[in-house]
This record gives C-alpha cells, structure tokens and sequence, in this order.
C-alpha cells in the first residue's frame, strides 16, 4: 500500500496521506510526491486541490524523523538539511498556489502536518481536531513556516503556542490563525464531494461556530507572562506567579530545550510584521541546518522517539545560560547555504 494517494477526481486534485498506523508522518519520498503534484496541477484545468488524511487519528503527526535522528548519528547531516530544504520549498509552494488548497485536519496536525495542512486557503477543522507545533520538546524551533502563523497570533499567543506546545482544539485553531472554518466530520464526505464538483462555496455553507475555545479566557495571563522580553523574563515570570496557568505553563516549559526556546522567541520577534513566508522558513532553516550538528535535536529525538525515557540532556539546562550571542549564531545568515528559491524544483 502505497504511503499517498495522489489522483485527479473531478475538478479537484486530490492528496490523501496514507500512513495511518504512523499518524500519516510525512516522509521524504512523500514530501517529493507532494510537490510534483501540485506542479503537475498548476496551470491544469482543475478548480482546487484537497489534502486530506486516512484514519481518524491524525492528519500529520509530523515528519518522519527516525532517519534524519540515524544519519545525524554518523555523524552525516546532508540528509535532514536537504529533508528540510525541499519541504520548506513545498510548504512556500502551498503557501503560495495560485488555486485554493483545501486541507481536512482531522485528529493531531502537527510539526510537518502544519506545514502541508495549515497554509492552503481554506483550511477545515472538526471535533477531533488537536493542532501544536511541540518542536521545542525535541530541540528545533517551530518550523514548516509555523513560525509565521505564531508571529500573527492575537498578541503573545504565538509565543505561549511555541514554548509550550499546547494542543488547539478547532476554536483555537481559528482563533490563533491556523484554520479558517469548522465543519462537524460528519459532513466532511458531503463537503468532499460538493469540492469535487468544484463547488468551494459548500464551505462555508457547511460551517459553523465551533464549541468554546479556552485560548480566548487565557489571554490576559498569556499577555502578562509571554509579551516580556526575553526567555528569562518570561519564566521568572511564571516563576513569581501563583496560579494555576502558571503551574501548568511551566511544566511543559520545563521539558524544552532552553536554546530552542530562546530561538524560537527570536524569530517570532523578526517575523511579527511579516505577511509572506519565505522570510520565515528562511530564518527557520538557519536554525534546522545547524540543529542536527550543533544543538540539541539529537538528544531531544533519543529522548522523545528512541529510548522514550523523556529525560533529554539538553546543552543548556537553564534559560538564563543560554546566551544572545549563541542564538545569534544560530540563527545566523547561511551564506551559499540558504535556500535557493530560484532553484525551487
């Protein structure tokens, strides 16, 4: 069985990913297969592409990671550089597809399943929807140009959705920006198949306010502790206060890598004011080129995916030894290493 399912049907080109028993993890091959489609598609008679996902698990619980922690191992880094370098080319190509993308984000869309899911033009959450971008917890910054969309949340949300990893449900996905409507799953097959007759406005005729969000009511304690500086400000923050949020923010927090946070905070500063998103995956693959060699994503894969003993070693065991010089090394210019947009395939 095949791990993507690419077809035209109607008017629509239709990817489906086929990994269930992974939580549809996106493969190299399959970000490559991606990518060609949509190619083929471009200048094609069809009115739209739909994304969606076999199993009710997930969506894309992200990217396939075993290999790039194996070659990082040996010490060999060009496969999760030029990994990362063709799906940040594919999530620019999303980002910016001159037909609609519609994507279907049911259960955990996360880290890569952002990437492919959350930057078409109508993006369709449902009850079971869970959508974080958790990179911190292993050692990278979020990327997949999620970073963009955590710049553009409704004040300090976008670093609280960074540094913590929380898990949105449909409600908060719409109100941080990262879906546009909610449509009960037991409609999606209807609304698959009004998509195939080219029928877009069935979106919205389908929608409907989804149930209560808790990042709304959040937002004042949000704003209090995460619109501070620096990652020190914000957990001697969070360590001065006495209260529930506080108790629970920490406790993620806790489990980050200290350089990944601090770097993630950085970028979310550069990008507040930007709209596209090669700026973004731009910065965030300064940080991802050098993260196998020189940060922490191999401690925080062994840690998370290969001995599951969730006590990672990270370089830096407190915020306050992380140092602004060592993020301005990590996130600065690649030089002929950048991504060559010209060279997009």
């Amino acid at each position: 069985m095949s791990d993507i399912s690419i077809r035209e049907d109607g008017r629509a080109g239709r990817i489906t990913l086929n990994r269930p028993s992974a939580l549809n993890a996106l493969t190299y091959d399959m970000v490559l297969d991606i990518e060609a489609a949509l190619e083929r598609w471009r200048d094609s008679d069809l009115a739209l592409v739909m994304i969606d996902a076999a199993g009710d698990k997930a969506f894309c619980a992200g990217g396939d990671i075993a290999q790039m922690y194996a070659s990082g191992l040996r010490g060999d880094y060009a496969y999760g550089r030029q990994f990362w370098r063709d799906e940040y080319r594919l999530n620019a190509k999303i980002f910016e597809y001159p037909k609609p993308v519609v994507s279907f984000l049911q259960g955990f869309t996360m880290g890569g399943g952002v990437g492919v899911g959350c930057h078409g033009a109508q993006r369709i959450v449902g009850e079971t929807s869970q959508i974080a971008m958790p990179e911190c917890s292993i050692g990278l910054v979020p990327d997949v140009g999620g970073s963009l969309m955590l710049a553009r949340a409704p004040g300090a949300t976008g670093a609280y959705l960074g540094l913590t990893g929380f898990r949105m449900g449909a409600a908060d996905a719409l109100y941080a920006g990262f879906a546009d409507h909610f449509v009960p799953e037991a409609r999606w097959e209807a609304l698959k198949a009004a998509l195939i007759q080219g029928d877009l406005h069935a979106i919205t005729d389908q929608s409907e306010r989804p149930p209560k969000g808790t990042l709304p009511g959040m937002q004042p304690r949000i704003t209090r502790h995460f619109s501070r500086a620096s990652l020190q400000d914000i957990t001697d923050s969070l360590a001065a206060a006495n209260d529930d949020f506080a108790t629970a923010t920490r406790k993620p927090m806790s489990r980050n890598a200290p350089m990944a946070m601090a770097c993630c905070l950085d970028i979310l500063k550069t990008l507040r004011r930007e709209t596209q998103i090669r700026p973004a995956l731009d910065l965030e693959f300064r940080y991802t080129y050098r993260a196998v060699e020189q940060g922490d994503f191999i401690e925080g894969i062994r840690a998370a995916i290969i001995d599951r003993d969730r006590q990672p070693k990270w370089a830096h065991k407190h915020p306050a030894e992380v140092t602004k010089e060592q993020v301005r090394d990590m996130l600065a210019p690649l030089g002929h290493e950048a991504l060559n947009w010209e060279e997009m395939p």
